[in-house]
């Protein structure tokens, strides 16, 4: 990674923590290796969660992952399990985790200005017996993410609220980005149909296709 010659840089924990200070007992205390009956509301209550997983050439990866709420099941105090939904097929995350087991997710509730991060081991199951009560509109995911884990806790309302995320006077009209199709256009071929190709990319979604 390249930094200019010019930008000071914090090298050390020792000069971090000279500038941040050290956390409180208080909030080491919440940080537990499992969950509890307070702490997994959390997860039911979620319909949406970032999987972090690492690459194998040491790069690092985010995946939004979204189902109706408590898509994330609960086996045990240790244990969840992650359906996995048709995608692109790229399987960044599932790819990643045939090299490197390790695995962190974030927990978003709408309305709500905590989130829950958990940090862990995670395999990869086609159990169908297992995967069977993750069904939705009577399809049964292909594949599911066993994580273990290693450690669990809340994680303070301050980012949610300086970014006013769930306040809708915040909200940004989608037709003030640009769309897929027409990034598809500037990445690929200048003659590609951008409109055409988000019109049917539109049908698609309001018919729920490929959802499950």
């Amino acid at each position: 990674m390249g930094v200019s010659s010019g930008i000071r840089v914090i090298s050390s924990e020792s000069e971090l923590r000279e500038l941040i200070g050290v956390p409180n007992d208080t909030v080491l205390m919440k940080i537990s290796d499992r969950l509890n009956e307070l702490t997994r509301q959390f997860i039911e209550q979620s319909p949406f969660v970032c999987l972090a997983t690492s690459m194998p050439d040491g790069g690092l990866d985010v995946s939004p992952k979204g189902d109706p709420a408590g898509f994330v099941r609960i086996l045990d105090e240790t244990t969840l399990l992650l359906p996995d939904r048709p995608g692109n097929r790229i399987a960044d995350s599932l790819t990643n985790l045939l090299h490197d087991p390790r695995a962190a997710l974030l927990f978003f509730i709408p309305g709500v200005t905590e989130m829950f991060r958990v940090n862990g081991t995670a395999v990869i199951t086609d159990d169908q017996e297992l995967l069977a009560p993750s069904a939705v509109e009577g399809k049964v995911p292909k594949l599911g993410i066993v994580i273990r884990i290693q450690e669990a806790y809340t994680h303070c309302s301050k980012a949610a609220l300086r970014s006013e995320m769930w306040n809708p006077r915040t909200f940004v009209e989608r037709g003030e980005l640009p769309s897929n199709g027409e990034i598809l256009r500037t990445l690929s071929d200048p003659s590609f149909d951008a409109a055409e190709y988000d019109e049917e990319r539109a049908g698609r979604y309001a018919r729920r296709e490929g959802f499950y």
